[in-house]
């Protein structure tokens, strides 16, 4: 891997000096940095030596003068320019090994990365650390860390991720709290496994760290390729179960997924206490509907022409959009249809957005393509950067195959943009 530009921000430094998406950073005062930990520290000097390869082949030194602390606009591909660091583990839920052959390669990789958890939010087992993983941790005072515990039983957590090393995550954690590395902590529920006294053990134990920020349970994701049939998500009165177990500790957030499975309303706002654990399905419905709240407000009334919407979403956005796009049918002129797009290539367990394939939405909506006028989709069925979804078909598939225009929303915990489309239709 190396340090590529995947863009750069409007009126930024590196906007001034004319670089571009597909440059390679090749070193800072002649340091070549191994990730974007390095990159941030390196760059944060007044007066730095840029050493780049533009797309194109021909190499360039820099010298650029800046505020110290001011950032260069440079947005990469990757927050790891070296190799990610992989997973040891062999998860008996590991929805990597859930998945069928010939999908591009960059699905098989399975990431266990500390940088990756501190910059992107992506969870780790704490297995696979180095000594020099633990003292760029310790001197560099690396976090919030996202740390996926699942168990705390030494012996079930050995079984879970199938490496003996994951025996020793109360020590890991003892480790964290000594050196003041605050945690976000996540749980795969897995029915008749870690769940109901082991669930409880498991959060006695996570209450105690004075360095836990949060601890996430989310429903074990399965899908029809899966090797192990006795796993399988939790089911209404199981979802209720774990719910009732999680009121009893702090800080303990339940997904949306699991309140929806369990047919229990969303909590309201300030029970997510300032909602770090969004990314993993945590209070995203109610973000979205306290959003609608203020977003409604700049709603016209009336539309001056005729406007027809469908909205394509997994089956678990669709239970949170069902209110909103009920008033949003009140405005004159709007027509909108919610549509809930059944996972056909992983398998009806998976209700998710972000896992919907190309495949799934044409399987959906080419019997009702007559009333298609302006679809509207998450970005999150999308590779980042991309307009491709998990099954490489394209934007530009759909559009063509639905004879249809596609609009994309950027922002999933917003409906900003649908109503800007709705406010500025037509052009």
């Amino acid at each position: 891997m190396k340090a590529i530009v995947n863009s750069v921000l409007p009126g930024s430094i590196a906007e001034e000096l004319n670089i571009k998406p597909g440059d390679e950073i090749i070193s800072v005062d002649e340091v070549k940095p191994v990730d974007l930990i390095d990159y941030k520290y390196l760059t944060s000097s007044e007066e730095l030596s840029l050493h780049i390869k533009r797309a194109p082949g021909e190499e360039e030194i820099i010298d650029i003068e800046k505020h110290p602390g001011e950032d260069l606009g440079i947005v990469f591909e990757s927050g790891v320019f070296d190799r990610i660091k992989p997973c040891e583990n062999r998860c008996i839920f590991c929805f990597v090994d859930q998945q069928p052959g010939g999908l591009r390669k960059s699905l098989y990789v399975k990431d266990d990365d500390y940088r990756l958890s501190y910059l992107q939010g992506t969870y780790i087992t704490l297995t696979n650390l180095t000594p020099e993983d633990r003292k760029r941790i310790e001197t560099l005072r690396i976090g919030p860390l996202y740390v996926s515990v699942h168990t705390t039983n030494p012996e079930l957590r050995a079984k879970m991720l199938q490496n003996p090393k994951a025996a020793d995550i109360k020590d890991e954690l003892k480790w964290l709290e000594s050196i003041d590395i605050p945690l976000h902590t996540q749980i795969v529920a897995c029915p008749g496994i870690n769940d109901g006294m082991e669930l409880e053990k498991t959060l006695q134990d996570l209450s105690v760290p004075g360095n836990v920020i949060s601890i996430a349970i989310v429903p074990v994701g399965v899908t029809k390729y899966r090797n192990n049939p006795s796993l399988s998500p939790p089911n209404t009165a199981q979802a209720r179960d774990i719910i009732n177990i999680s009121k009893k500790y702090n800080n303990v957030y339940p997904s949306d997924e699991l309140y929806i499975s369990a047919g229990i309303e969303l909590p309201k706002t300030n029970f997510y206490n300032g909602f770090n654990q969004l990314d993993d399905g945590v209070g995203t419905g109610r973000v979205l509907l306290d959003d609608y709240k203020k977003q409604k407000k700049r709603l016209p009334k009336s539309l001056r022409a005729p406007l027809c919407i469908t909205i394509a979403a997994g089956q678990i956005a669709c239970e949170v959009m069902g209110p909103i796009v009920e008033d949003l049918n009140k405005t004159d002129n709007l027509n909108v249809e919610l549509v809930g797009i059944e996972s056909k290539f992983w398998g009806d367990n998976v209700t998710v957005s972000g896992l919907i394939t190309g495949q799934d939405i044409l399987g959906a909506l080419l019997p009702v393509k007559h009333r298609i006028q302006n679809l509207v989709i998450p970005s999150v069925m999308l590779r980042q950067y991309t307009d491709q979804f998990l099954d490489n078909m394209t934007v530009s598939d759909i559009e063509q195959k639905l004879d249809t225009n596609v609009k994309i929303i950027q922002n999933y915990y917003s409906t900003g943009e649908l109503v800007d489309f709705i406010r500025n239709f037509p052009n």
